[in-house]
């Protein structure tokens, strides 16, 4: 597949299967309010965060090369970004956790490119280019939390997913665009909204991925470092949330020490958080995701790994103590009494692998029906069969050109001609092959000899058992992109006209090209036809302040007025005039 995107030295080495959730930034569709809007975040946040947030948001601004002034391109973020050995792409909105969580992996930045409208400049339900680009970027130059990031990716993206999961990242995607729409029907968000909560209130038993995204959301997006009682924010929801960022800090919002328990504490994303957990350093994240790590099924294994794929219904991988990897969609298992695996199957095309890459002519072409195997020892005989050497093979009749009739400890039968045996570089053997071979479990028939050829994998057990393939090149068509598209939002002729007065400002600044009768001309515009904008007054302000003109009065005013005839406006305009050094 050709990359429709720039590729540099870090984004040359994903996978083929993530371009697809890759989109090229709207650059151009950014309107110059949607540029104010970005710089009145990024100036609060200076002012605000030097004073709460983590010593390493300041410097990382800094060093990411993020500008308050201007929302960054992708490729100018990019060029300095693989300075740290990251980079950043742009996708639509959400994208499925998993695959969130591989871009991870890869040291990529997952940025959602869109801008969050006026009406949500304090807090956004949507992932925006504020959130991604001034929240996470600055961060990720700690290289203590780089690591933890890219670590924590790798852990996650291997987190097995329910048949509910995405149902509820389908949801909570569209309520986000539906809230993030100016044009969007009440009915439309309120009918999103109750969907969300319907599925919230009938998850049931937390998957590993519902898990590990609680752990990111109250460390990645939420977290706070330090103490209990002095805090401090790293988390990009926080960075990112002028609301938030300030809210966090109110004793009303519970402060908790972080641990592994968070992973049972889950989120509304629609919704101020009631409370945010502490930890001590970044150090302590590492810590508690590998205690997380140590209770999935990746290095569990067993059959209750077995048992989460096939409740998934998604492609995932089982591998056995040989190392040999079986990856598909997992429909069926076996267990015996003592609730251990005796016999794996998967449906539909499937992929044998070992040390996750794909063994020659054991790919999807090849399993494309599916594939079944024995787990477990065969019964009377102390050596497994993967420890046992040419010897033992011949003697238990395990060779080449011999029928021969296996029967393992779980009461699986297989019985057939031994074609050849396919053996890793370590000389540890992995595959038996059959023809005129059948096998049963009890009445059932699990193979038939008219099938073809059965492909017996070795192993005693499944050691482990995670989302996704082993070999990521194996399947063309991995994870799915939503049908379920960011809005385009359509501007009115007179939101376009106001746009217009926001450019006029913007070219002023940036020509120095500032006049009193220019500033006096588009203020009269403003509070004639716009009355209800603020935020385009306060930058008129800034500029008359800055240049003494005689009309900063008259604007001041104005702004006064706002204030005390729109609630919701008042703490907006109050943050922006205590910005300045002589209101």
């Amino acid at each position: 597949m050709k990359p429709h995107f720039e590729l540099n030295e870090v984004t040359k080495k994903l996978p083929k299967h993530l371009y697809k959730f890759i989109v090229q930034q709207p650059y151009a569709a950014y309107t110059a309010q949607n540029q104010a809007v970005w710089r009145y975040v990024m100036r609060m946040n200076v002012d605000y965060l030097s004073k709460v947030a983590h010593t390493s948001y300041l410097k990382g601004l800094e060093k990411t090369g993020i500008s308050i002034e201007n929302i960054p391109y992708m490729a100018g973020m990019n060029r300095i970004l693989k300075e740290i050995g990251w980079a950043a792409v742009s996708v639509d909105g959400f994208i499925p956790p998993n695959a969130f969580m591989e871009f991870q992996a890869y040291n990529v930045l997952v940025i959602a490119s869109d801008m969050r409208t006026i009406d949500h400049i304090e807090y956004t339900p949507a992932p925006d280019i504020i959130h991604e680009a001034a929240g996470h970027a600055p961060i990720i130059a700690n290289p203590e939390y780089a690591e933890y990031l890219r670590r924590f990716g790798e852990i996650g993206s291997k987190a097995i997913s329910s048949k509910k999961d995405y149902e509820m990242y389908e949801a909570i995607r569209l309520l986000s665009i539906l809230k993030e729409d100016p044009n969007a029907s009440l009915k439309e968000i309120s009918d999103a909204q109750n969907s969300v909560e319907m599925l919230q209130n009938n998850m049931g038993e937390l998957s590993e991925m519902a898990q590990i995204r609680n752990l990111h959301w109250w460390t990645v997006e939420y977290g706070l470092i330090g103490t209990v009682d002095a805090p401090k924010i790293y988390g990009a929801g926080l960075l990112s949330s002028i609301g938030e960022s300030a809210w966090c800090m109110q004793p009303e919002v519970e402060k908790l020490p972080y641990t592994v328990e968070a992973a049972n504490v889950s989120f509304d994303i629609t919704k101020p958080q009631p409370q945010l957990f502490v930890t001590p350093d970044f150090a302590h994240l590492s810590l508690v995701l590998e205690q997380f790590a140590n209770k999935m099924a990746i290095r569990k294994g067993g059959l209750k790994g077995a048992q989460k794929l096939i409740n998934s219904n998604n492609l995932g991988t089982i591998e056995l103590s040989t190392g040999i990897q079986i990856s598909g969609v997992f429909t069926n298992v076996i267990s015996d009494e003592n609730e251990q695996p005796i016999y794996v199957q998967t449906t539909g095309k499937t992929v044998l692998s070992t040390r996750d890459k794909e063994l020659i002519g054991h790919g999807t072409e090849y399993h494309s029906e599916g594939f079944g195997s024995p787990v477990g020892k065969l019964k009377g005989i102390n050596i497994p069969i993967e420890n046992m050497s040419p010897r033992d093979l011949e003697a238990y009749k395990i060779y080449e050109g011999k029928q021969t009739s296996l029967e393992f400890e779980g009461g699986v039968k297989v019985v057939g001609d031994v074609i050849t045996g396919t053996r890793d570089l370590r000389g540890k053997i992995l595959l038996i092959s059959f023809k005129n071979c059948t096998v049963t479990y009890k009445d059932t028939v699990l193979f038939d000899p008219s099938w073809g050829i059965y492909d017996m994998a070795v192993g005693k057990e499944i050691i482990s058992a995670f989302s996704g393939p082993a070999d990521a090149n194996s399947f063309e068509d991995l994870g799915q992109v939503s049908e379920i598209k960011t809005h385009k939002i359509d501007y009115s002729s007179l939101q376009k006209e106001l746009y217009g007065l926001y450019v006029d400002v913007r070219k002023m600044r940036e020509d120095n090209s500032v006049n009193e009768e220019k500033v006096s001309a588009i203020f009269k515009k403003v509070s004639v036809g716009f009355s209800e904008d603020w935020l385009l007054p306060l930058e008129l302000y800034e500029l008359s302040q800055e240049y003494d003109f005689s009309c900063q009065t008259e604007i001041l005013q104005h702004l006064k007025n706002l204030q005390s005839s729109s609630k919701k406006h008042q703490k907006l305009i109050e943050s922006g005039l205590d910005l300045l050094p002589n209101t």
